[in-house]
């Protein structure tokens, strides 16, 4: 099992994976110049999960597909200085939620067209 840890250490924000710093995966999608972020929807948190779901799954496309998704319902809910995420927390988020490939006006712009027809 991995453990990812995330701390802030002089205004920074250091990510290891078993210890070992985590990659940035600046490879797959440059979505922050600044570095690794937790605790709301942007570039900074963008970045910590796709590296994330990169290491995690071992497939790079499979973590630029769902690493939004991630990042909203995951990282971008941390509020602490210091956490830890193992590989059960990271599975079971993807296992206990379903993405919708759509926001919720366009949904409900759906459903309004169709009960017009």
């Amino acid at each position: 099992m991995k453990v990812y840890r995330g701390t802030r250490e002089s205004g920074d924000c250091v990510v290891t994976v078993n210890g070992v710093p985590l990659d940035p995966r600046l490879d797959l999608r440059i979505l922050s110049t600044e570095g690794f972020e937790w605790g709301y929807d942007g570039g900074g948190p963008s970045q910590l999960a796709l590296a994330i779901l990169a290491d995690h799954f071992g497939d790079d496309g499979k973590a630029v597909n769902h690493y939004r998704f991630f990042r909203s319902t995951l990282i971008a809910m941390i509020r602490e200085d210091e956490w830890t995420i193992d590989t059960d927390r990271i599975d079971i988020s993807f296992t206990s939620s379903v993405e919708v490939p759509m926001t919720l006006d366009e949904l409900l712009d759906k459903v309004r067209k169709a009960g017009l027809k």
